[in-house]
């Protein structure tokens, strides 16, 4: 497996000693570094055994790439997990059958949950995450008002 440079660099910088792998200790100071807290020693000690296929004790360049490949698409697949219980959240307001969140969808549902506006209020609220302006909230307004802070 040939490794990006990006990945390259990222080894070079957890490999601080320079040997060409990362130990243990190693990987525990560039988390800490990187995401600014500290990761638990059971959980770098099982990153460490899920990636050192030689059984080392340490990772080299090919296992370090293969761990960050697969965190990788791990991540994704949560994002279409998240993705998907977003669909469920917006489906349960988009009552019209119109593929939107209406002031009046939105009415009911809030209602529902025990929170009574009026159609004006629930306008309003619309109003502040409604990207293309036409009035109404569609699963896609979502993804613009992501997009359009980025």
């Amino acid at each position: 497996m040939v490794a990006s440079d990006e990945f390259r660099r990222v080894f070079g910088s957890f490999d601080q000693d320079g040997d060409g792998k990362i130990s243990a200790t190693e990987l525990r100071l560039c988390v800490k570094a990187s995401l600014g807290e500290d990761m638990p020693d059971e959980e770098v000690q099982a990153l460490m055994a899920l990636a050192d296929t030689d059984g080392d004790g340490l990772l080299d360049e090919e296992e370090f790439v293969r761990l960050v490949t697969e965190m990788e698409a791990d991540g994704d697949e949560e994002e279409d997990d998240d993705d998907e219980t977003c669909r469920e959240a917006f489906a349960m307001y988009e009552m019209e059958g119109r593929g939107c969140i209406t002031p009046l969808s939105l009415k009911l549902m809030l209602s529902k949950l025990g929170t009574h506006l009026d159609v004006a209020e629930c306008q309003a609220m619309i109003c502040r995450f409604d990207v293309n302006g036409d009035g109404v909230l569609t699963f896609d307004d979502k993804e613009g008002k992501q997009n359009s802070s980025a």
